[in-house]
């Protein structure tokens, strides 16, 4: 008599019985895409560590834009590049800001999409830090209202859901009562939640100027050794209004991912940072990898996870492949 076992593979047998048993599937409609609006005129500039992103100046936005929309990319994120920086970052809170005047466009241009706001003040700031700066240390309430005048400057231009990405604590508190004052009470916020002081994020700081000037950003960012402090910071965001959770770096926390899914009712982001896309394209440029493989590996992983939405540099290139 055979020894009984259990025949797994027969649900493997052939590319139209996995297709039919796969359990995750990626959408194109699951990414959002970043943006770098910079100020100047036909200024199209590749970032040198992130071959394929761009900064782009408003005139030349829209080339980008139709082809994220004929993809089905139903959202983008924008980040600005402003030319003057000071130490309170008053361009990110200017109404006629690089970022305020993205959106205005975008918004004109391609009403059907969804624009995210990125909504801190590195980008904005002479020292290159999230808030503001003192005697060497990063004040956290004296920067909340910058932060706040900041999302109330985005969402006046037309933004569709803020996402502050500074780390200060109280922050979803700070901006959902300042738009909420000013009348944006339907506008959400997609807080990052968690966001680690990660060795991932240097090819961003590239393409956003964003580099500190100073020290670094551990004393408002997470340790990346800490699980449990995830939970504790998602929960004070959902509890101050948050109505998306971000989890960034995702790749390497993947397990933070499925810690917050389980925990909270609220749409889980992840982010697939700078880093993750500049190593990736390393490896496909020098033929060391199957970019295309590994690409739909790596954001099926994160949706697997967890994630119901991806901010990813890939989307373009993604979006291509599913529809293959």
């Amino acid at each position: 008599m055979k020894a009984s076992f259990h025949r797994h593979r027969r649900l493997r047998t052939t590319a139209g019985m996995r297709k039919l048993v796969r359990e995750t599937e990626l959408r194109a409609s699951d990414f959002i895409y970043p943006i770098f609006a910079i100020e100047g005129e036909n200024i199209k500039s590749e970032v040198p560590s992130m071959p394929g992103v761009y900064q782009l100046s408003l005139d030349r936005l829209n080339e980008e834009l139709e082809e994220v929309a004929s993809l089905g990319i139903q959202s983008v994120i924008v980040f600005g590049v402003p030319e003057h920086k000071d130490a309170v970052g008053s361009e990110a809170y200017h109404d006629h800001g690089i970022v305020q005047k993205a959106i205005a466009k975008i918004k004109e241009d391609f009403p059907e999409l969804v624009v995210v706001a990125d909504t801190c003040l590195c980008e904005y700031t002479d020292h290159g830090h999230c808030g503001l700066v003192e005697n060497g240390e990063i004040l956290n309430d004296e920067s909340l209202a910058l932060l706040a005048k900041t999302a109330v400057s985005q969402a006046r231009a037309g933004a569709d859901i803020i996402a502050p990405s500074n780390m200060m604590d109280g922050f979803v508190a700070a901006i959902r009562e300042a738009l909420d004052e000013e009348g944006f009470t339907n506008v959400p916020i997609m807080s990052y939640a968690v966001k680690y002081a990660s060795a991932f994020y240097g090819p961003f700081r590239d393409a956003a100027g964003s580099s500190p000037q100073f020290g670094d950003r551990k004393t408002y960012q997470m340790d990346y050794a800490n699980r449990l402090e995830a939970i504790r910071e998602a929960k004070s965001d959902v509890e101050e209004g948050a109505d998306f959770l971000i989890v960034k770096p995702t790749l390497s926390y993947l397990d933070i991912v499925r810690d917050v899914k389980n925990e909270f009712d609220l749409p889980v982001v992840g982010y697939n940072v700078s880093g993750e896309y500049s190593i990736v394209k390393a490896g496909g440029q020098n033929g060391w990898i199957d970019e295309k493989a590994l690409v739909l590996e790596m954001l099926t992983s994160m949706k697997r996870a967890g994630c119901d939405l991806i901010i990813t540099y890939f989307a373009k290139d993604a979006a291509k492949w599913i529809a293959e």
